[in-house]
């Protein structure tokens, strides 16, 4: 399990280093889609399978969608289509490719070794439900106000 932990960190790092650095906005949502799905890959080494779940589902999936769906929404018309032409060349997938096939690998082998090195701690959905609408509410609320308010502001941006 430390070779798919330390793996997993190293590209995480890389991915979110590449996601930082790059100008076009849509493979700087690649990386960070794949940095995303290695840090599920950690928490899932570390023996937090729900969390590793949530990662995938809400950041990886609907978050990133959302980013997306903005950047679509953003579209300014014909010459941003061919601007869009020119960058969506199959070369743009080489490097996300490149990352996320170790975390591939290793987690084919991570599902097909029977021994398991790190002691699980089974969470329910029901207690994270528990504590999302309990003690940190406000802070669930605050957080869907401030996508919602993006959201809003990027539409408003977008209108002519």
């Amino acid at each position: 399990m430390s070779v798919l932990f330390y793996g997993s960190a190293f590209v995480a790092v890389l991915a979110t280093l590449l996601a930082i650095t790059r100008i076009n906005v849509v493979h700087a949502l690649l990386y960070f889609i794949v940095s995303m799905i290695s840090l599920a890959i950690i928490f899932y080494t570390l023996g937090a399978h729900f969390a590793a779940a949530l990662e995938v589902i809400v950041y990886a999936g609907a978050i990133m969608v959302m980013f997306l769906f903005v950047i679509m929404m953003l579209n300014l018309g014909k010459p941003t289509q061919e601007q869009e032409r020119v960058w969506l060349k199959p070369g743009m997938w080489i490097g996300p490719s490149v990352l996320a096939g170790p975390l591939l690998v290793e987690l084919l082998l991570v599902i097909n070794s029977s021994q398991a090195e790190t002691q699980t701690v089974v969470v329910a959905a029901k207690q994270v439900g528990i504590s999302l609408f309990g003690p940190y509410v406000l802070a669930v609320e605050l957080a869907s106000l401030l996508l919602l308010a993006g959201l809003v502001g990027a539409y408003h941006l977008a209108r002519k």
